[in-house]
């Protein structure tokens, strides 16, 4: 399958039974905008998925790529930006459905997680979307954040501090207490 920089979906009738049918897709600035929104990011870079479609089994496709890309998103302290590099293996199982689901229907989830239900098309993007979002940091932080120290306590009272709670805080201070009996 000859690779098209901007075709973001690959059709199931064009794909060839007894060969790889590669892709190599970089999309554009604006689709990398649209992606960013959706995943509530501060921006996407770089972005690429370059791989293959492989027959799996008698009706299914194995698809198997590789992912990169440049995300910043907000630190969970500071809320500055915090960029990571992403790359990740993507492998995708389809099979067909035994029967097309209706709109009263009930749909059985699939045991494999990696396994999705064949349609008429590959949406790459979808597959793009789906892959950063299940590598993004969850909690984001900038090397430069640090979180204070908490000190909640009564009115009136000294209020115990991280090194008080510490399990050896106290021996060190009974230690210190034991050598200057003064």
């Amino acid at each position: 399958m000859p690779s098209n920089s901007q075709t973001h979906t690959l059709q199931v009738a064009d794909l060839k039974d007894h060969a790889d049918n590669t892709f190599d897709l970089r999309p554009d600035a604006e689709t990398c905008h649209r992606i960013a929104s959706d995943l509530d990011l501060l921006s996407l870079r770089k972005l690429s998925i370059k791989g293959s479609v492989q027959p799996n089994g008698q009706r299914g496709w194995r698809l198997s790529a590789r992912l990169g890309g440049t995300v910043q998103q907000s630190c969970v302290v500071t809320l500055a930006p915090v960029t990571t590099r992403l790359e990740e293996a993507v492998i995708r199982l389809y099979e067909p459905l035994i029967e097309e689901p209706g709109e009263s229907s009930e749909t059985e989830m699939l045991e494999d997680v990696s396994m999705d239900p064949l349609g008429r098309d590959i949406d790459l993007i979808e597959i793009i979307t789906e892959s950063i979002s299940l590598a993004l940091p969850t909690y984001p932080r900038s090397p430069k954040a640090t979180l204070g120290d908490t000190r909640v306590t009564e009115p009136g009272k000294v209020p115990l501090s991280d090194e008080d709670i510490k399990p050896f805080a106290g021996l060190s201070a009974l230690k210190a207490t034991l050598e200057n009996p003064d």
